[in-house]
């Protein structure tokens, strides 16, 4: 719940400050000459490409979320199976174990999005989250009935 509040409190700033550079961007528009015009273009540029990019992670954070639903549902949802130290952090071994358990799943059926979602579970839990993100999103494209190479 709390990832949730954080999300959606940083989503709320990032729109209050496209909001902002969008009216300074409009303003230098606005001014008239051909330096403004032009400096006011590429200040409109930035919230474009912020908002572009906070709405494909937010579409991303959704399905993952479904996805996690409907596993947790199925009863296939994967267990926190990881060592910890003393200080509540997993503890490399343990996730290296687990992470070869998962791929070696996945690479059995490598056609199920379940054996993806629980790879990148374990991707994470090994802290590499572009390969979490990706095993994420092909989790999320073969459940959706997309095949993604």
């Amino acid at each position: 719940m709390r990832a949730k509040i954080a999300y959606f409190i940083t989503a709320a700033v990032l729109v209050v400050y496209f909001v902002l550079a969008g009216s300074r961007g409009l303003m230098l528009i606005r001014h008239g000459t051909w330096l403004t015009v032009t400096f006011g273009l590429a200040v409109l540029i930035l919230p474009v490409i912020g908002v572009w990019f906070l709405w494909q992670n937010t579409r991303f954070v959704t399905r993952a979320n479904r996805l996690a639903t409907e596993l947790e549902a199925e009863g296939g949802l994967p267990v926190d199976e990881l060592e910890r130290d003393a200080y509540g952090r997993i503890k490399r071994d343990s996730a290296d174990e687990v992470f070869a358990r998962r791929r070696a799943e996945t690479e059995d059926a490598p056609g199920d999005w379940r054996t993806w979602f629980r790879l990148a579970v374990a991707y994470r839990d090994a802290r590499d989250t572009p390969r979490a993100r990706q095993a994420m999103q092909r989790a999320i494209s073969l459940h959706d009935g997309r095949q993604r190479s």
